[in-house]
């Protein structure tokens, strides 16, 4: 018997995930957050789980596979396998865990996470400040993955709060770093 199947769009999909948070810097500072590997590795992921190794290739069909270190010193694996670059507005993707060799796998610590994910990351000027908004969908996910996707929402939330406050203290960073170089040139 082959299980239900749902695609983003899909009347079957539990709704989108969204957050979305206005971060203290212009879009292009954090366009390059997200684009750059080097920056990206400084905070990226749940907090206490830094990124040790990455690469990205970033171009649609291009990858990012990147493992984080989990507190217990085990690595956690994961990638992104981009469909859409839209410069500096939109990244689109399919998120999911991984291992070593890229190839995507069932999510180690919930074996009922979707194994794909859509992923839309949208970035939007305002007044020297960016909008950043995140969706996310399951893709060709079970019933029973729908299902745990919906029921987590909470969890997701937190987690990606966590994340983002990784982000604001990277960008506060930069931009203290730039203001420096600018005062002492």
């Amino acid at each position: 018997m082959q299980a239900a199947q749902a695609s983003p769009n899909s009347a079957s999909a539990p709704a989108p995930f969204v957050i979305s948070r206005t971060l203290d810097a212009p879009r292009d500072l954090v366009w390059k957050a997200f684009t750059d590997p080097e920056r990206l590795k400084q905070w990226w992921g749940p907090k206490g789980f830094p990124v040790t190794r990455a690469a990205m290739d970033l171009r649609p069909g291009g990858t990012y596979h990147y493992a984080l270190q989990v507190p217990d010193g085990t690595l956690m694996w994961g990638k992104f396998i981009y469909r859409e670059i839209t410069k500096p507005e939109r990244i689109v993707f399919i998120n999911g865990f991984s291992d070593e060799t890229g190839a995507l796998v069932r999510n180690p610590y919930v074996p009922t996470w979707p194994i794909e994910v859509h992923t839309v990351f949208d970035f939007t000027e305002l007044g020297g400040r960016t909008v950043f908004t995140l969706r996310w969908t399951p893709v060709n996910a079970t019933a029973e993955e729908c299902e745990m996707f919906a029921s987590t929402f909470e969890g997701m939330t937190a987690g990606w709060e966590g994340t983002l406050e990784q982000l604001d203290a990277h960008l506060a960073t930069v931009r203290a770093e730039a203001a420096v170089l600018v005062h002492s040139a």
